[in-house]
């Protein structure tokens, strides 16, 4: 398994497509993103061997991360790091898996997410 790229499933990729529909934002990535940071603040690990099915969806780390990949990838290997897991690559790919389909998954549990607004606890909504 590789960092270089980033795969999620059928039911990831379903997932984002309602997320895409309800809020609006029209890009997988950015939606990931939101799904990672989200999935990171969660004081207890994803549990490994929950994610089957086939690939899906697939894009580069650059394409995942943007501009700010290098963040992204200190706070993927600092997470691993407190939790004694390592942060060879294989681990890290394994990880950003794991967080990325959590995150997705309570994004998508979300009714109430209606818009990019309701990504931001407190935020008012403009319009």
């Amino acid at each position: 398994m590789s960092l270089e790229t980033v795969r999620l499933t059928g039911r990831a990729k379903n997932q984002l497509v309602t997320l895409k529909r309800r809020t609006g934002i029209e890009n997988w990535n950015i939606l990931c993103r939101w799904a990672f940071c989200i999935s990171l603040a969660e004081k207890h690990s994803p549990r490994a061997g929950t994610i089957t099915g086939e690939n899906a969806v697939e894009m580069t780390w650059r394409t995942f991360g943007g501009e700010y990949s290098d963040l992204y990838l200190g706070l993927l290997k600092q997470r691993c790091l407190d939790e004694g897991l390592g942060a060879d690559e294989e681990t890290l790919a394994e990880q950003l898996k794991l967080h990325l389909h959590r995150g997705i998954g309570y994004l998508a549990s979300r009714k109430e997410l209606a818009s990019i607004e309701d990504l931001v606890p407190g935020a008012e909504k403009v319009g």
